[in-house]
């Protein structure tokens, strides 16, 4: 994708409270006026403030004194470029911990990957772990052109998958490590693996410093392994209930096959009631111990729950690319396409399993684990970044507060990352990646969508929702951003 020739990054007519803006180019000092900053610490919003960005970071965090400005002596960090951010609120850039990054769907292109990282920019992610890409090569190449500011797009950590049928040794294990550190990646995605494999690749990648994501399946390994072995994060849900099940094993029955999908899913939604409460207590506890963190990606399981909320997405209509709607559709073929022949009775079991599920991520936080956010998006009708918004209101459902939501998609995930001295928080000397948000995302998460919300304001209809998106001191605006979503999608729809 040629930066320079995207439509998107060509002057526009911007709102009247900017000067000095491009969206899509990077000033050389800007400063956001008047806002009320959320940090990514958890801690309660804050302003006025005055956020100065140079050379892709924060600068300075200049609170200010209302007293003073009203008599006109307070002093100002000026700039060549200005946001006014009067009433507005300044989060730091959200971090998508679960991505794929994709450029075809059921094997139809979507012209690349310029969809897919607008759509990250467009809903406020500024960094993005990359955790089973189509090409690792391709991945790390791109990684180091968003780097250089060749491509639009977030900030990319490439964490490929692990295996394949030529590792069946814990040789072939170290040797598949060693390979990967060699191509440059940040880290090393695990799925199923016989507990000698993973044992040697794990001790290899830390060896190498490779953290170790780990989407747990129905197999000899779950979540005791994790602890024992060091794995940084945990993804979805798989391998914690499984290890709190006194038996050891689920009470499948006896026609079940793990490869068959609607088997699979199905199944999973009776998988929390068999866990047992005071050894999941164990379970989690131990996680928290030994530094495992968990990414529970709540949206994209939530079509089991409510098929027909998962199909009706409002923002379906204008941007999503008929290459993705296609894969959606069930179909054995397609992986998370297994809706064929769902009932009322699989989303009763599924919202119990959620109602356990998200309880038990509450419980595992206030032990003092590490929670993350991740959409998974490109299955299971989530859409790429409209999937972590999506996600943080489930956490909020789950009964974090807001605060703690925004945390987990900033600094926590900065910290699962390995970049919390970096992004994550509005901070001097952070990279200056920051979303701005005409709206307040503590009352209504909402907000946070690029799909502008009607809000009452002293009885009047106002619009609210993103507005910018700042990533690596480069500010994109959002509509104009979409404009160029909807583009793309009416242009492969006329074909």
């Amino acid at each position: 994708m040629r930066r320079l020739a995207l439509a998107l990054l060509l002057p526009v007519a911007l709102a009247a409270q900017t000067k000095g803006v491009t969206s899509g180019q990077k000033p050389q000092r800007l400063v956001i006026r008047n806002a009320t900053m959320v940090d990514g610490n958890g801690t309660p919003a804050r302003g006025p403030v005055d956020i100065v960005i140079e050379n892709g970071r924060i600068a300075d965090v200049v609170t200010l004194d209302p007293v003073a400005m009203r008599r006109g002596d307070g002093r100002r960090p000026t700039g060549d470029a200005q946001i006014d951010a009067t009433g507005k609120f300044v989060l730091p850039g959200l971090i998508n911990a679960h991505t794929h990054m994709q450029s075809n769907r059921s094997g139809q292109s979507m012209g690349g990957f310029e969809y897919y990282m607008l759509l990250q920019l467009a809903n406020g992610i500024t960094t993005v772990r990359e955790v089973g890409a189509e090409d690792e090569a391709q991945s790390v190449a791109m990684r180091d052109r968003q780097a250089r500011g060749e491509l639009a797009g977030p900030r990319i950590l490439v964490y490929p998958m692990f295996g394949g049928a030529r590792i069946r040794t814990p040789a072939d294990a170290r040797a598949r490590v060693q390979a990967m550190k060699k191509l440059g990646v940040d880290g090393i995605k695990i799925t199923g693996l016989d507990r000698d494999i993973m044992q040697a690749m794990e001790d290899e990648a830390h060896k190498l410093g490779l953290p170790i994501a780990h989407h747990v399946g129905v197999e000899e390994t779950n979540a005791w392994d994790d602890i024992a072995f060091g794995t940084r994060s945990i993804e979805h849900w798989y391998g914690i209930p499984d290890a709190a099940i006194l038996d050891g094993r689920q009470h499948f029955p006896s026609d079940y096959n793990y490869l068959d999908e609607t088997d699979r899913f199905r199944w999973a939604g009776r998988l929390w009631r068999e866990a047992d409460p005071a050894r999941l207590d164990s379970v989690l506890t131990a996680m928290v111990r030994a530094n495992v963190a968990w990414v529970p990606t709540f949206d994209i399981y939530e079509a089991s729950r409510d098929l027909q909320r998962a199909q009706t997405q409002p923002w379906f209509r204008d941007l999503l690319h008929p290459s993705l709607a296609n894969y959606f559709k069930p179909d054995p073929a397609n992986h998370g396409s297994y809706f064929i022949g769902w009932s009322s009775t699989d989303e009763v079991f599924w919202k119990e399993n959620y109602r356990i599920w998200m309880a038990a991520v509450r419980a595992f936080e206030r032990k003092g684990g590490t929670v993350g956010c991740g959409d998974d998006a490109g299955f299971i009708y989530q859409m790429y970044g409209y999937g972590l918004i999506r996600e943080m209101e489930l956490h909020a459902e789950a009964g974090f507060h807001p605060l703690k939501v925004i945390e987990h998609c900033t600094g926590n995930n900065a910290k699962i990352l390995g970049r919390d001295q970096e992004i994550g928080r509005v901070r001097a000397g952070w990279a200056a990646d920051l979303i701005i948000v005409d709206g307040n995302p503590l009352e209504d998460l909402k907000t946070l969508y690029p799909t502008n919300q009607v809000q009452l304001r002293d009885g009047k209809e106002v619009r609210a929702g993103l507005e910018w998106t700042i990533a690596g001191g480069v500010p994109y605006h959002v509509p104009t951003l979409t404009a160029r979503i909807k583009q793309i999608v009416d242009a492969a729809k006329s074909k």
